[in-house]
Order: structure tokens, then sequence, then C-alpha cells
């Protein structure tokens, strides 16, 4: 079940919050007017859309609302229970054969341990069955890296188009030093467009694409579990020996909370 993800708005939020903290606190509300440029906006976020499009494929670019949204959900996925799955699944398969955890699939709502569970109830060697499912792995990844490319390409290319407007704004300042009352608007132009293509880049561009990265990467590490639990299946292996090598890839303070209740139960 995915949840919102609260700390990247919050992130996001708090960033903005000292942005214009530290803007009201030295130019009260006429200082924070100031930073509001709608020509500069326009330089940075049309440029880099601009760019994105000259990048990627237009059917990535429909995605990136999407790939976006990912990162301000959190989708719960509990090592701990997938270990307690495969524990139970490996004492029915070990009482009642392979061919009885067919009944257990309705239960399991991970597409992933589902397939893994046939391939081992097909009889499916061991070699084979971890190929075939790191090879989806592999598919993952690679959909996810697509994805996240583009939040680190726009993150790339937003102090660019800053820059750019800089330069724009720089130009018209000097083609109109004769013109004392342009010289303010065209300043701002040239300094308000390199703050907004920082502020986009990172505040929210490389923070999503690196909060992306990190859901990919423990997305891939669950699936390298339900792996070796499905090998564990296939192989006949006892209820206690799956948990064991299963157990390994739970947090460390949960492995030691575990290890202190064992304890306990043993005195």
């Amino acid at each position: 079940m995915k949840k919102i993800d609260m700390l990247t708005p919050i992130g996001i939020l708090i960033g903005i919050s000292m942005v214009v903290f530290g803007v009201i606190s030295s130019g009260g509300m006429s200082g924070f007017l100031a930073f509001i440029d709608v020509p500069s906006i326009l330089i940075v976020l049309g440029g880099v859309f601009g760019t994105l499009c000259v990048s990627f494929p237009l059917k990535q670019l429909k995605n990136m609302g999407r790939v976006g949204k990912q990162a301000f959900q959190s989708k719960e996925i509990n090592v701990e229970e997938i270990v307690g799955t495969f524990v139970h699944l490996s004492e029915k398969a070990r009482r009642a054969g392979l061919l009885s955890l067919e009944a257990e699939l309705e239960q399991i709502d991970d597409s992933f341990v589902k397939k893994g569970i046939l391939l081992a109830i097909d009889g499916v060697e061991p070699e084979m069955i971890r190929e075939l499912l790191e090879a989806e792995i592999a598919a993952v990844e690679e959909r996810h890296t697509r994805g996240r490319s583009m939040f680190e390409k726009a993150g790339d290319y937003a102090p660019a188009w800053g820059m750019i407007g800089t330069l724009v704004g720089l130009v018209l300042m000097l083609k109109s030093l004769n013109t004392p009352s342009s010289l303010g608007p065209n300043m701002a132009i040239a300094l308000l467009t390199t703050f907004y293509g920082a502020l986009l880049s990172n505040l929210f561009f490389q923070p999503i694409a690196a909060k992306l990265a990190g859901k990919t990467e423990h997305e891939l590490f669950v699936k390298e579990v339900i792996i070796e639990g499905v090998i564990g299946l296939q192989a006949g292996q006892k209820s206690r020996f799956v948990q064991a090598k299963l157990k390994v890839f739970a947090p460390v303070e949960k492995r030691k909370l575990e290890e202190k209740r064992e304890h306990v139960r043993e005195a």
C-alpha cells in the first residue's frame, strides 16, 4: 500500500521557507517581491523544458509526472514480513510439497514473489530461476534509471539556463546604458535567472532524482531477498535454515533486537 512520503514535500517547503525568510528578514515584503520576475522564470522553465524535449523521446517525457510522483509516495516494503512469508511457505512445502503452495498465491500481493514461487512449483532449476528473476531485476533497474534521468538532466540544465538568462540580461543592460529606467528590469533578469536555475536544480530536480535513486536501490535489495527465499523453497530447505539465511538481509538494529529476544526465550 502506497502512502504519502511526507519528507519530500516537507524538505522542499523547508528549503523554500529558508529562502523566503532570508529575503524578507533583510528587505521586508518589498524585498520579497523583488525576487519575483516572470521573464526570468519563463527563461529557466522554458529552457529546461525545451532541452528535455531535445534529450528525450515524447513517450518518455509523458511519464515524467508519473515518475516524479513516486518521490512523494512511500510504499511499505517490510523485509521482516518477506522473511516470515518464506519461512511459512518453506514449512508448508516440506509438509505437503511445492504444489501445495498454489493455494497460498492468492494471499500474496507481490507479483515478483508470485512469479518466483510459480517457477519453483514448476520445477525450474535454481540456476534458471535466479537467471530469470535477476533479468527482471535488471529490467526494473533500467526502467527506473531512464525515468530518473529526466530529473537528473533537468537538474543539470536548470543552472545552465540560469546563466543563459544572466547573459541575456547583461546584454540588454549594456545596450540600454543610456536609458536608466531600463537598467533595473534588465539587471533583474540578469541576476534572478541564475537564482531560479540554482534553486530549481538544488531544491527540486536533483533532490527528487536522489530520492528516486534511493527508492530504486531499496526495491532491488528487497527483490534480491525474494530471490534467495525462492531458491530456498525450490531446494526444499528447512524453515529455520531459510529464516537464518534471509535474516542477514534485515537491518542490523532489527537483527540485534531479534537476537536479544531469542536469548531471553532460551534463558
